[in-house]
């Protein structure tokens, strides 16, 4: 069992789905916890109660990490609450569905700047909290490296990701501070999934199955802990052999 006891995380979009086990698999393994969502619902409102019976120093703020403003206040919450963080795992995004002679783009500039441009501004913010040896990971998407219809902007944001996130591993090794991706494939969310979508997909996983959120949490607690110690600047594909 891997643990974090006396680590310091901060998660970006971490009230739903995947980003939601993420920061319970981290509390869960003894870690405070910062998370942030641009709402402040029930969804939000849920996860505070749930970290609140876990224990611990955590907090479920208010931030929409495409704005600048907020994605200051998130790094110095941290500083404020923590001094230092260990973890950071950037794990906010948004996708449509929109073929790609009809995409506005205002809508390639949304996605790009929440899934990607994001990315920069949270890890650049958090660096000078960042403890000497943190890890830091970056949530991406399977379709990264092979694409896929009527998301354009979604595959260019998560491949873009993935060339940040090796720069990054390179700059900053100097202070042990690794860098890496975690790559979904189609996963189970409290979004419900077509029938027909869910048949093709089970047929093109080996496994047979969609994976759960809690399967890449655990793929993040590998990166979070000492266990993936010399593991820096690599694309952690979780998607059942797709």
């Amino acid at each position: 069992m891997i643990d974090l006891n006396g680590r310091k995380a901060v998660v970006t979009g971490g009230t739903r789905g995947i980003g939601r086990a993420i920061v319970l698999a981290l509390a869960g393994a003894g870690a405070d916890v910062i998370t942030c969502a641009r709402g402040d619902g029930e969804p939000a409102q849920s996860l505070a109660r749930e970290l609140k019976d876990l224990g611990g120093d955590h907090a479920v703020l208010k931030a929409d990490v495409a704005e600048a403003a907020d994605v200051a206040r998130l790094a110095e919450e941290a500083r404020t609450r923590y001094g230092t963080v260990d973890v950071l795992v950037h794990n906010a995004g948004v996708i449509s569905h929109i073929p790609f002679g009809e995409l506005p783009l205002a809508e390639w500039n949304r996605v790009i700047d929440t899934n990607l441009t994001s990315a920069f501004t949270v890890l650049q913010s958090m660096l000078p909290v960042l403890r000497d040896g943190a890890s830091v990971v970056n949530v991406g998407s399977r379709v990264a490296t092979i694409g896929i219809p009527m998301r354009a902007h979604y595959t260019a944001s998560k491949a873009g990701l993935i060339g940040l996130t090796r720069s990054a591993a390179k700059e900053l090794g100097s202070r042990g501070i690794r860098v890496n991706v975690v790559a979904p494939g189609p996963i189970e969310t409290e979004a419900e999934v077509p029938a027909a979508v869910r048949e093709r997909y089970q047929k093109m996983i080996p496994l047979g199955r969609l994976g759960a959120a809690e399967e890449i949490a655990g793929a993040v607690l590998f990166l979070a802990s000492d266990l993936s110690g010399f593991v820096n600047g690599e694309t952690l594909h979780v998607d059942g052999g797709i």
